[in-house]
């Protein structure tokens, strides 16, 4: 059993949601995220769409402000937010697909597609002292793609598996969680740092908490959704419990 941490990214994209519903200023998605350093969580991450849906561009400036544990900036590959990202020069930059039609994002990017386009995109924002990190499939072409352009770190997508569970569909959740696990010890062997996130509840997180090439887990809707029964500070704790319990941390 893996016996080495495994880092909480918390993603308070939502909190902004249920800000954004009413308007105003409550809640505060910097808070939160204070909150959530405060429950053990290892970096915050937080996604600036370009219809900024949920968080906007004061939130980066106050979260750049007053975070003390590493910011994770997900963004589109877009020149708009690659200046924005060049401005605040957060800790980690998460390169994911966007449309605006999706309510959430929906698979991972299309790297292979566009090596060269993403290779000259990142240079920048690497030379500037941010990670990069790319949010794909669990599917070998993308990370060798992924790989070739010299990103630092991979983020699998773990929502199909997360739907699969959801939806009772056993063998087809096996064989994506079979898929995930081959994924992540591949993009190992090249060298890359593995993340993975997505959809990831309770019930989802252990089975995956248990690759032990995983560094770090990005979640953020759960957690949102939970901390309205439970307080986000327990919510987080209790996620926190179950990865480390996954390692064999409290055995």
């Amino acid at each position: 059993m893996n016996k080495t941490k495994l880092r909480l990214g918390v993603n308070i994209d939502h909190v902004a949601t249920v800000r954004n519903a009413r308007g105003g200023f409550f809640p505060d998605p910097t808070r939160a995220a204070k909150m959530a350093e405060a429950a053990g969580a290892d970096g915050i991450t937080a996604h600036l769409r370009e219809d900024r849906r949920h968080i906007t561009d004061k939130d980066i400036e106050s979260l750049v402000k007053n975070l003390k544990i590493p910011l994770n900036f997900e963004m589109a590959a877009t020149y708009e937010m690659q200046k924005i990202a060049l401005k605040y020069k957060p800790h980690a930059v998460c390169l994911v697909p966007e449309k605006r039609e999706e309510r959430t994002t929906e698979g991972g990017l299309e790297v292979a597609r566009e090596e060269n386009k993403l290779a000259h995109f990142i240079a920048p924002l690497q030379e500037a002292g941010s990670r990069v990190s790319i949010f794909i499939a669990a599917d070998q072409r993308q990370i060798e793609a992924a790989n070739r352009i010299g990103a630092q770190v991979i983020e699998l997508h773990t929502g199909a598996y997360c739907d699969l569970h959801a939806e009772g569909h056993f063998e087809e959740r096996d064989a994506e969680l079979k898929r995930l696990r081959e994924m992540a010890a591949y993009a190992d062997s090249l060298g890359l740092e593995v993340h993975a996130g997505h959809g990831l509840t309770y019930e989802t997180v252990v089975a995956i908490a248990e690759f032990p090439e995983l560094v770090e887990l990005n979640i953020g809707h759960f957690l949102v959704g939970e901390a309205i029964f439970s307080g986000l500070q327990s919510t987080i704790s209790e996620m926190r419990r179950l990865m480390d319990e996954s390692r064999g941390l409290f055995l």
